[in-house]
């Protein structure tokens, strides 16, 4: 953990007073903190413990594919092109590690607010999926969960391995993806997911017939396997 992370601006919601859990959830490249806030109706149920909504706002910074235009990114993305497996030459590897830094910085936040690790899950959507995904490799805390919609491992199968914790294989996973994906094939998704899988991670994997977004179904889904982690 890297304390001397700057702490990011979030968009907070409580589904009831005094939270047992928290959901720190990432929003994709270009969008905000306010993108997936409208979900939390849709996916809370009522028997649900009262909850903790977390929806940072990621750095601005200029993005390479982008011409350069700065915005709102968890890394600078260098090329649309993936490599034969995940994303090594894609994804900027110093972008990624101090994003993760940062989202390390807010779990650290929620546990001096009294959530402990094994009561925050960690969500992120492309590519704050791939800032999910790549923080909870490093995890020597397990959270209660990592969930990455329509998104990838950011790092190279070498640095995936240098990297892992070995007690963070114990965190139960989501993964979904859409069928006809334009952005993220769903191909490259479900290489990462069968990745972290072999690595030991307790997966749930979905696709769905949808492009880059999320859909009714995926959402109950999600919910479902949330409640599973709230029961246990």
């Amino acid at each position: 953990m890297n304390d001397t992370a700057p702490l990011l601006e979030t968009v907070e919601f409580e589904t009831a007073p005094n939270p047992e859990w928290t959901v720190l959830w990432l929003h994709g490249l270009g969008a905000d903190g306010h993108d997936f806030a409208p979900i939390v109706p849709e996916l809370v149920r009522r028997d649900w413990p009262a909850l903790r909504f977390v929806f940072p706002h990621a750095p601005v910074r200029a993005v390479t594919i982008n011409n350069g235009v700065r915005m709102r990114a968890w890394y600078d993305i260098v090329s649309f092109v993936f490599d034969s497996l995940h994303a090594g030459k894609r994804a900027d590897e110093t972008g990624v590690a101090e994003s993760v830094a940062q989202v390390e910085a807010l779990i650290a936040r929620e546990e001096a607010r009294g959530i402990p690790a094994h009561r925050i899950l960690l969500v992120g959507f492309s590519q704050g999926g791939a800032i999910t995904l790549a923080a909870g490799l490093r995890r020597k805390v397990p959270l209660a969960g990592l969930v990455g919609l329509s998104t990838y491992l950011p790092e190279s199968t070498e640095r995936v391995a240098a990297v892992l914790q070995a007690a963070a294989r114990t965190q139960p996973l989501f993964m979904a993806h859409g069928q006809y994906d334009p952005v993220v094939p769903a191909l490259i998704g479900e290489r990462s997911a069968a990745t972290l899988q072999a690595l030991g991670f307790p997966l749930d994997w979905h696709v769905y017939p949808m492009a880059h977004q999320v859909c009714a179904e995926e959402i109950r889904d999600l919910g479902d396997w949330l409640a599973r982690r709230f029961a246990g």
